[in-house]
């Protein structure tokens, strides 16, 4: 009987898996009947209205009240229902990646897209060297991987897919045909990318995700547990590590930075400091997130939150 109960759970979960996936690749289909900029505009209006009535909107509020405790309350609604609206054109920017992305280093300033730190992209494309890039879930971070490989620059990307399988499965067939190799997040992606940095390739991975074995650091002045990640790959491979973001411009457009290498911080030995760093990325990730805070998706529970509400 137990066992019965059990495989009928796990039949209702995947059929409400499959049925919530088939509800976003409907409504993504009928964004696609729509020009770009009316379907993105149209999906932050619905965002907008739809996640402040959620559970989730909890949460994203309980997170700036902690990150912001300066602002007021209006200041606060006013950025989760900015977020809602990010997240709804980062759903509707999917549909239409490939058109949004026009740079053209010839024609700048006149695309939707305009980037800063093109002669660190050239560097790393024509010497090459094992490298990391890091980033965060600001602006739409999508696009980052895709200017790279714009520019001839391929990186292996680690990421974490969604929990439900079905759109989780459509999301990596999007990304691999544009961004180059995906290793997903889980137990043995640590040894994919070692391998490409073995090789003198570069890696791209998110560090603003939470990650219950990680090493103890502060974002945002409150403890977080934060993947070593990054810095364990730096110290073996002794390669350098560039922050790059996105950030979301009006009308549309975006800008994407790399930046200057960061030099990494070291100990008494001059060993390269896993937890410094750890807590180096997270700064800079926060100075990100405070000059575009809506721009962040402060519906994760990145400190653990949730279980406390």
């Amino acid at each position: 009987m137990k066992l019965f109960i059990t495989r009928l759970v796990l039949k209702f979960r995947n059929f409400s898996q499959w049925a919530v996936a088939q509800f976003a690749f409907g409504f993504l289909t009928l964004l696609k009947v729509l020009p770009a900029d009316p379907a993105v505009n149209f999906a932050d209006r619905l965002m907008r209205f739809v996640g402040p009535r959620t559970k989730r909107h909890t949460l994203m509020l309980t997170n700036l009240r902690n990150a912001f405790p300066q602002k007021s309350e209006v200041e606060i609604e006013a950025i989760a229902i900015g977020s809602w609206g990010h997240m709804g054109r980062l759903l509707a920017e999917y549909v239409f990646l490939d058109r949004l992305f026009d740079f053209d280093p010839e024609k700048t300033g006149e695309g939707r897209i305009e980037v800063a730190g093109i002669p660190l992209f050239l560097d790393l494309r024509d010497n090459p060297r094992p490298f990391i890039i890091f980033s965060a879930h600001t602006g739409n971070f999508e696009i980052l991987p895709v200017a790279g490989a714009a520019f001839g620059l391929y990186v292996t990307v680690l990421f974490r897919p969604p929990n439900n399988p079905y759109i989780g499965e459509k999301i990596f067939e999007f990304r691999a045909k544009r961004m180059g190799k995906l290793v997903p997040s889980h137990a043995g992606s640590s040894f994919a990318l070692a391998r490409q940095l073995e090789k003198g390739g570069g890696v791209g991975v998110l560090v603003d995700q939470k990650f219950k074995k990680g090493v103890s650091t502060k974002f945002f002045g409150r403890d977080v547990k934060t993947n070593p990640l990054l810095a364990k790959l730096a110290r073996q491979f002794d390669c350098d590590v560039y922050p790059a973001r996105c950030i979301r411009l009006p009308g549309n457009r975006f800008r994407l930075e790399i930046e200057p290498k960061v030099e990494l911080p070291r100990n008494a030995a001059g060993q390269l400091d896993v937890t410094a760093t750890a807590q180096l990325l997270n700064n800079k990730v926060e100075s990100w997130v405070r000059e575009y805070p809506e721009q962040w998706l402060w519906y994760h529970d990145r400190w653990n939150i949730k279980r406390k509400l």
